[in-house]
């Protein structure tokens, strides 16, 4: 217990001491928000890994998917490397902080608003923003739960969720993103090793790699070929890729992941981020849905209702299998789940409130808002924000309404803003009326499929496979929308898309020239 505890300390009072030293960073809005767009190349790619993944992933995800699909679960992981990081820098990377600054917008809002000159576009993704970041933010809390009462035998959960959000809150309002991003990259760092210390504890309790797949081989459920479990793709490979697509694809529309691009400082830290956020996933997701890929070797210790279901549900996959570890390690993994919980947390609320302030409260509901103001209020608006999102997560058995909406909040963001923001940032004849449409359907369809889930189609009665289908829809509906409604104003799209022409000297070893 002393052991954990000092642990514990350390590693709170490392987070205040760095949000307290970056307060110089955040007197402006444009230095709290976006840390002065001068963000380097490893802050920026741990801040956008450890924003990706958190406790919801840690402990219910790769319990969930990997009691589901196996050792083939691993490929959610893969997946979140390669489409939810490599392939999103590239894609969005350079022409999102070039189009963001030539813009002038530091949310994702602003971006809509200026890019397709509708402030009622503006307000609307604010709204989106708050109403499904909120859920996901409570959800973060649900991962410590047991894990919590799997190390401190009696104490109470509600200690852990004030303690993380006073905690996060702190560093957060002193330091703004550049504490969010110095924090991200020192919890990243604990995230990486933990996982793999963990992954190697469960193996060798097991017999090893080898003696573990063999036990997985063993394992037979009905309706599932004998192997399954350790087989390539699975007992499910059509869901396990609905899976893949949803937490990888899903990115790509997230604000809190996109606006990451926003604060790059220069060309070569894209390139170098590009790397390392991928090298991050695959160790950090891969490692996560390769770990959950063994717990049905851990039968043995979950308890069972009469009706099959596992008592705890889902999360109780992953403590359950930690439980047998050495304090030491147990020790690591609160850290590296109060890391990832954290780094989400402070990523989302940020977003949260900033979003609030510049898009819907600066020029609307208060006219005359100076830098100072904007901060304060952003300041003000994190404290609510944490303290919605604490509230929700100690009460979370009453609001059964609030945890249904946990399980569509990616898909709904997703749904709604990753084919206006890809479109346009690439393409000159996307228009407002094709942003709407994508807005309305994207959260619509999955608001509807939580009120009226058993209606659907039996694919789609699955939030996660109708996240998917929103986000795919989005992709058909912005252009084909586009073709039927007024054109943008060609003067104004022709200006936005001149800050990709510019030209600039490189050095040859960049590029070989004629």
């Amino acid at each position: 217990m002393v052991l954990k505890l000092g642990l514990l300390l350390v590693f709170f009072a490392v987070m205040i001491i760095v949000g307290i030293q970056c307060r110089r960073h955040a007197t402006d809005v444009k230095g709290f928000v976006l840390g002065g767009r001068a963000v380097g190349p490893w802050l920026t790619a741990f801040a956008y890994g450890t924003s990706y993944f958190s406790a919801v992933i840690f402990v219910g995800y790769a319990g969930q998917f990997g009691w589901k699909f196996g050792i083939a679960s691993t490929w959610i992981g893969i997946g979140n490397a390669v489409l939810g990081s490599l392939l999103a820098w590239i894609v969005l990377g350079r022409r999102t902080r070039l189009m963001t600054q030539h813009l002038e917008s530091a949310t994702m809002p602003e971006f809509f608003g200026k890019r397709y000159l509708s402030t009622s576009l503006k307000i609307a993704a604010s709204v989106i923003v708050f109403i499904f970041l909120i859920p996901y933010t409570a959800s973060l809390y649900n991962g410590l739960s047991r894990l919590f009462s799997m190390a401190f035998p009696g104490v109470d959960y509600s200690v852990c969720v004030i303690i993380m959000a006073v905690l996060t809150g702190i560093y957060v309002i002193a330091g703004g993103y550049m504490a969010t991003a110095v924090n991200d990259f020192i919890q990243g760092i604990i995230m990486i090793f933990g996982i793999i210390a963990v992954i190697a504890a469960v193996l060798s309790a097991n017999g090893g790699f080898m003696e573990s797949l063999n036990g997985l081989a063993a394992v037979e459920v009905q309706g599932n070929a004998p192997g399954a479990f350790n087989s390539f793709f699975g007992p499910d490979p059509l869901g396990l890729m609905f899976v893949v697509i949803l937490t990888s694809l899903g990115t790509w529309g997230l604000p809190q992941m996109v606006q990451k691009f926003y604060a790059i400082k220069n060309e070569k830290d894209i390139h170098k981020g590009t790397v390392i956020s991928t090298l991050f996933a695959v160790i950090v997701a891969g490692g996560c849905y390769f770990l959950g890929g063994f717990g049905r070797l851990f039968t043995d210790k979950l308890t069972f209702l009469p009706n099959g279901a596992i008592e705890g549900g889902f999360d109780a996959i992953i403590p359950t299998m930690l439980s047998g570890l050495p304090d030491i390690l147990i020790a690591i993994v609160i850290i590296l789940v109060l890391s990832a919980s954290m780094s989400t947390l402070s990523s989302l609320v940020l977003a949260s409130s900033s979003t609030l302030t510049l898009d819907m409260l600066k020029g609307h509901i208060i006219k005359n808002m100076d830098e100072k103001k904007q901060v304060l209020i952003i300041r003000i608006l994190i404290v609510v924000f944490i303290a919605i999102s604490a509230f929700i997560a100690l009460n979370k058995d009453k609001l059964s309404a609030i945890a249904d909406m946990m399980g569509i909040s990616w898909g709904a963001l997703a749904g709604a803003f990753l084919a206006p923001f890809m479109y346009g940032l690439y393409w000159k004849k996307a228009t407002k009326a094709s942003v709407w449409a994508s807005f309305v359907f994207g959260a619509g369809i999955m608001v509807l499929n939580m009120l009226f889930r058993s209606s659907f189609p039996t694919i789609m009665q699955s939030p996660i496979n109708c996240g998917v289908i929103a986000m795919l829809a989005g992709l058909v509906i912005v252009p084909a929308v586009s073709l039927f409604t007024g054109k943008p104003d060609a003067k104004f799209v022709d200006e936005t898309f001149a800050c990709y022409e510019e030209k600039v000297s490189v050095h040859k070893k960049e590029s070989l020239g004629n």
